[in-house]
């Protein structure tokens, strides 16, 4: 794929025209400045994140070390010749000094510079060293778009081990140069405490970096902030996200395993009340993702993001809006089948509709046809949407006929899910003439994580909507939770020709190995 910069647009000259005047915004002495008086200078704690992009926006973010002021800069070249200054923002411990912004007028298809220094709010002279990143806007022409997909990160005990290279598939991503990362979920793990030491069964430790917060199961605020915060401390994740913009949904463990408004907690926890729980973990979740606000509704995670004509990505909700696990046998909808819910559930309808990209991808957070039990060792109710029994919907399976048949009577082509959640890597293709409910077109399914955890599976198949397996790659039977040194991390990648819109996806492990692949062509109107 080109990396070549387009040649000065109309809108990187109206960027400039912004850089001219943006830099007389810049309180004078807080520019760039290359030489602190002060003896003690604020830090860039975590180093960077973009996400969220668009073609004339992006998030950026940094966190500071005490109470400051963020200056941020955009530009278009590296050098930040054409830099623009943006509004400050000021963190307080209110928000664990954690500092967001959303940039916008922006020139579509354009490698984006960023730069922050943090100023401390009581001596003007204590500035930061300035720290920068980088992200690509989308574009507005039919180019082509590469990017990434997994999930999972630092789960079932395994964190930071230094000695065996940290978190080495975001290294191995990073290698692709994507022009963008969508992580699936569990982006931490709120329920899992490291242990300092592992013994593993070749005679060797897993030694986790430690800090306090992992030590214990997240209930407070400041609990769930740490568990981002840990995460942050890999020099692969902090690399990695200087360069590539993170898109980000959640799912369970963000909060505590399997949670739902109905979940009671285990005796791990002193605070009992799980919506008090999932409030503090949602708060975290948004200080510390590159995520965008979305207007009408506080803390709003499922969201739609264009990266040029070619493609509309729709980032699904499972967790938030779900009624309680059970037996997910009901035959006609009520409070206990609900999984997206009616408002995401008719969101995701108009907004499939109204697309004109080439591929709509749907990213989930947990895959369709998948049995994933609440009680896995005793395979007791149900955490997903597949409820073992290969019939008529059922149970939550009702809110995804219901989308699945809207989507064949609309026309709407071209449709792939990409999820995680399952800790393991396979290509699913859905098909209606497998299948006991056969109202829908066929289409993909591809799953791939954990990009830092436990590996696990395979998790056996329901038919309702007819999944057939075309690649799985998975821990020999009897094998549970092993470590990422066994080698069995994944991650997905994308590519879509700018000329002929093929899509071409390719399950990859943490050595690079291109695992499996297959070229989706596109359905013509």
């Amino acid at each position: 794929m080109s990396r070549t910069l387009p040649p000065r647009s109309k809108s990187r000259r109206n960027f400039l025209k912004l850089a001219g005047a943006g830099a007389l915004m810049l309180p004078a002495g807080l520019a760039m400045p290359r030489i602190s008086r002060a003896a003690s200078r604020p830090l860039v704690t975590h180093g960077l994140q973009s996400g969220d992009i668009g073609a004339n926006h992006g998030v950026i973010w940094a966190r500071g070390d005490r109470p400051s002021r963020a200056i941020f800069e955009v530009a278009t070249t590296e050098g930040f010749r054409d830099a623009r200054a943006l509004p400050y923002v000021d963190v307080l411990p209110e928000s664990d000094f954690a500092a967001k912004l959303l940039v916008e007028n922006l020139p579509a298809g354009q490698d984006i510079f960023y730069r922050v220094t943090f100023s401390d709010l009581t001596d003007v002279n204590a500035v930061s060293e300035p720290m920068s990143g980088r992200f690509r806007t989308a574009p507005a022409d039919l180019r082509d778009i590469s990017f990434t997909w997994s999930g999972d990160t630092a789960g079932q005990g395994w964190g930071i081990d230094t000695d065996r290279g940290g978190m080495k598939a975001y290294a191995t991503m990073l290698n692709h140069r994507p022009d963008f990362f969508i992580h699936c979920g569990d982006t931490i793990y709120a329920d899992g405490p490291l242990k300092a030491e592992v013994d593993l069964p070749d005679g060797t430790k897993w030694k986790n970096v430690m800090i306090d917060e992992k030590a214990k199961v997240a209930e407070t605020l400041a609990e769930f902030r740490g568990q981002y915060k840990y995460n942050l401390m890999d020099r692969n994740v902090r690399a990695f996200n200087a360069q590539v913009p993170m898109l980000a949904q959640w799912d369970d463990h963000e909060v505590t395993n399997n949670w739902s408004d109905a979940k009671v907690l285990d005796d791990r926890y002193t605070e009992k009340n799980i919506r008090l729980l999932a409030a503090r973990a949602a708060r975290a979740f948004h200080e510390f993702m590159p995520i965008a606000p979305v207007a009408g509704e506080q803390g709003r995670v499922y969201r739609k993001i264009s990266y040029g004509p070619h493609l509309d990505m729709f980032f699904i909700d499972m967790r938030r809006y779900r009624g309680r696990n059970g037996d997910n046998l009901e035959t006609a909808p009520g409070a206990n089948t609900v999984f997206l819910g009616r408002d995401q559930l008719e969101w995701l309808k108009r907004g499939l509709l109204a697309s004109k990209a080439t591929w709509k991808v749907i990213s989930a957070d947990m895959p369709l046809g998948l049995l994933v039990w609440d009680n896995g060792t005793d395979k007791k109710g149900f955490e997903g949407i597949a409820n073992n029994e290969p019939g008529a919907p059922k149970g939550r399976e009702l809110e995804f006929a219901e989308l699945l048949s809207f989507m064949k009577v609309a026309k709407i082509r071209n449709t792939v899910w990409l999820t995680a959640d399952v800790h393991y890597t396979a290509a699913h293709y859905y098909d209606p003439s497998k299948a006991a409910f056969q109202d829908f077109n066929p289409f993909w399914e591809f799953v791939s994580g954990p990009i830092h955890a436990g590996t696990f599976g395979p998790n056996d198949l329901d038919m309702t909507f007819g999944p057939d397996v075309k690649y799985v790659k998975a821990p020999d039977s009897g094998q549970v939770n092993l470590p990422p040194s066994a080698g069995l991390q994944f991650f997905g990648h994308v590519k879509i020709a700018g000329d002929t819109g093929v899509m071409t996806v390719t399950l990859r492990d943490v050595a690079d190995a291109a695992l499996w692949s297959v070229d989706l062509t596109p359905e013509q109107a």
